[in-house]
């Protein structure tokens, strides 16, 4: 039993997929009729699986749909996703995926995640041409002197950071890019990888699973959900202090234990290997010149105006991919690499996270299977039938729960937003409480799951620092268990409060 090897990410999510695709013929199939707004015609398009209806952009329209959002929602761009449209579902001739339809899924997926697969394969390149001048060993060098004796300073620092960018945009796929850079930083600290995952990942997760003014989540569910964004933020602010510090605690009192003994590490058989991954973290420091120093401040702003663009200019991946590709033409020059040697260098580095590419690709493959297999409304339907006759406390932990499953289907926040909440918000009237809890049960149901879901970007995450997916879930279900009881009492206070 010793010698049977966790399997990969990429076969985990394979036998996902051929679960899903088993579940097709068991799952009746169905689905929702959808409205869209047209900016163009300012007009309203409802589809229906046997036919397409224009009709006007008015308030009446929306009422007589039983769709309880105001007009100006659509109209300024705050929902610009096709909505589902309540009491619509329809049952329709079984869709069950085969084998060919199984194989070609993470094909499918592969072409409809190309966005931030580019955007991962450029940010590899990046990150080989940063590597290959010594600006970045020079940085891990002397950050790991500063910090010395105050490394949890780096914990605290980083989970924080990452947290704030997750509560504020959506800070999600973003942090791939930060693995391979923060965790040199970790090991140099006498940490072990896991601290360096955590506080990455951990840090986006609660930060999107608080969200206060996230654009992706909070703003477009409560659009959704007919009521304003503001309403409920108090306890989402909250929830993200509470939650956030708990995170912190744990992941310190970890760290510290595998500072002072490394042994304690759950990945101490993989502490050799690691090192070889990411150089070798107990190298002599190395001074600055003024090449690396210009080449890190570079380096340093691709990620800052990154950050500004998806705020305020409304970037997304092509912008985010083209700022660092620049960034690494950039610094090819002011480190005076050769033509050859750069393009060498840069695909070299692409090709290292080409691996977590495909699991991304592999992973929207699934997806794919659901919609294809039109099981996604049919489990809508019923998990909203599931919370009638609830009394309220039972109906905000009821409906956490509804939303952490559902998130296994439909991982993307917005389109679990706009896809959900014109069916699961009217629900809250039914038993007497505001939609906002609705709304934050989505949040944190969404947020909880996250940390373990394998169709998220945990796996991705994982194979950049090789560490199996078995170990991951060693390391984070005190966690977990920890935040779904502290997040499920909050919920059901906050129905009585």
């Amino acid at each position: 039993m010793k010698n049977i090897k966790f399997p990969t990410a990429q076969t985990i999510l394979l036998i996902i997929a051929g679960l899903v695709t088993l579940l097709t013929w068991f799952i009746p199939a169905g689905k929702y009729d959808t409205l869209l707004y047209n900016s163009a015609s300012n007009n309203f398009t409802q589809t229906s699986t046997t036919q397409t209806l224009n009709l006007p952009a008015t308030q009446q329209t929306l009422d007589a749909l039983a769709i309880k959002i105001p007009l100006e929602k659509f109209t300024n761009g705050d929902i610009y996703k096709a909505i589902n449209i309540p009491n619509t579902y329809k049952k329709l001739e079984a869709q069950p995926q085969g084998v060919l339809e199984f194989i070609k899924s993470p094909v499918k997926g592969i072409i409809e995640a190309a966005d931030i697969i580019f955007l991962v394969l450029i940010i590899g390149g990046l990150i080989g041409i940063i590597n290959s001048t010594g600006a970045f060993d020079a940085g891990i060098s002397w950050l790991a002197n500063k910090l010395k004796g105050n490394e949890y300073i780096l914990i605290i620092l980083v989970t924080t950071l990452v947290a704030a960018g997750g509560t504020t945009f959506g800070f999600a796929e973003e942090t791939i890019a930060f693995f391979p850079i923060l965790i040199p930083v970790f090991l140099a600290a006498k940490y072990d990888a896991l601290v360096g995952v955590a506080c990455i990942f951990i840090g986006s997760s609660i930060g999107t699973m608080c969200s206060t003014i996230n654009p992706f989540s909070t703003i477009i569910a409560s659009d959704a959900a007919g009521i304003s964004w503001t309403t409920g933020v108090w306890g989402r602010v909250f929830m993200l202090a509470a939650c956030l510090t708990i995170c912190l605690i744990y992941i310190i009192r970890y760290a510290n234990r595998v500072k002072k003994d490394p042994t304690k590490s759950i990945i101490y058989d993989q502490r050799e290997q690691i090192a070889a991954l990411f150089g070798n973290t107990n190298a002599k420091v190395i001074h600055f010149t003024t090449r690396l120093r210009l080449a890190l401040f570079v380096f340093a702003m691709c990620f800052a105006i990154m950050i500004y663009g998806v705020v305020f200019l409304e970037w997304w991946f092509v912008e985010m991919t083209a700022t660092f590709l620049v960034g690494a033409i950039i610094i090819g020059f002011i480190a005076n690499i050769k033509e050859s040697v750069f393009v060498d260098t840069f695909v070299k580095g692409a090709g290292d996270l080409l691996g977590v590419a495909l699991i991304i690709g592999i992973a929207r493959g699934i997806t794919v299977i659901m919609a294809d297999g039109l099981i996604s409304d049919t489990m809508l339907y019923y998990a909203s039938d599931l919370t009638t006759g609830m009394n309220k406390g039972l109906f905000a932990t009821a409906m956490t729960g509804i939303y952490a499953g559902l998130s296994f289907f439909i991982p993307s926040s917005s389109g679990m937003a706009v896809l959900t909440m014109p069916i699961m918000s009217p629900l809250a009237d039914t038993v007497g409480v505001g939609r906002e809890i609705v709304v934050n049960a989505y949040q944190y149901g969404l947020g909880l799951f996250y940390l373990i879901n394998p169709t998220g970007l945990i796996l991705a995450s994982l194979a950049i620092v090789k560490v199996g997916f078995n170990k991951w879930l060693k390391f984070i279900m005190p966690l977990f268990v920890i935040l779904i009881v502290f997040t499920l009492i909050v919920m059901t206070l906050s129905v009585y409060l």
